[in-house]
């Protein structure tokens, strides 16, 4: 069984299975965010919907650089939850599978292109306290004292990067 953060589903309403892709990007003990601002300022984890017969990391590599002018590198799945709630770009309830992976921002192209975004670098506590979704929040404090460093990090990300927060 796939996690839930929000609420359960509504008895008798018509979901409608959405899955999607969003990335947890640590870098130099920071997180890359999202910021969505329309209707109203929204931090999410960067990331979005599956299109028809795209594979979820083209997804994911897709919706990063979308929403934050950002490339990747060294994509791993580190787990998924799921969240009951309606979607009124499209008009509809959806029960979204969000499958959450863990890269490494690599190579920053320019601003995003999604109309609307922002890209922001903030403290792995003060992302767990802004992201707008519980499942959002979970995967940032769970997984913060990833902070970039690691096995997943090298010397020549470093070098070759042109913005670094």
């Amino acid at each position: 069984m796939i996690r839930r953060f929000g609420a359960p589903p509504e008895a008798g309403r018509d979901y409608v299975r959405r899955n999607g892709a969003y990335a947890l990007l640590p870098r130099g003990g920071r997180l890359l965010v999202t910021c969505q601002h329309d209707p109203d300022p929204d931090f999410q984890l960067p990331g979005g919907g599956v299109d028809p017969g795209e594979s979820p990391l083209l997804a994911l590599h897709r919706e990063v650089l979308e929403e934050t002018g950002w490339r990747i590198s060294g994509v791993r799945r580190i787990g998924a939850f799921r969240r009951f709630v309606f979607m009124p770009e499209y008009g509809i309830w959806a029960e979204k599978i969000c499958l959450i992976f863990r890269a490494l921002p690599t190579l920053r192209l320019g601003p995003p292109s999604e109309a609307q975004h922002s890209a922001h670098w903030m403290a792995p506590g003060e992302a767990a306290r802004l992201l707008s979704n519980a499942g959002d929040r979970y995967v940032a404090a769970r997984h913060s004292h990833l902070g970039g460093h690691g096995p997943m990090y090298s010397k020549r990300v470093a070098e070759t990067s042109s913005s670094m927060p």
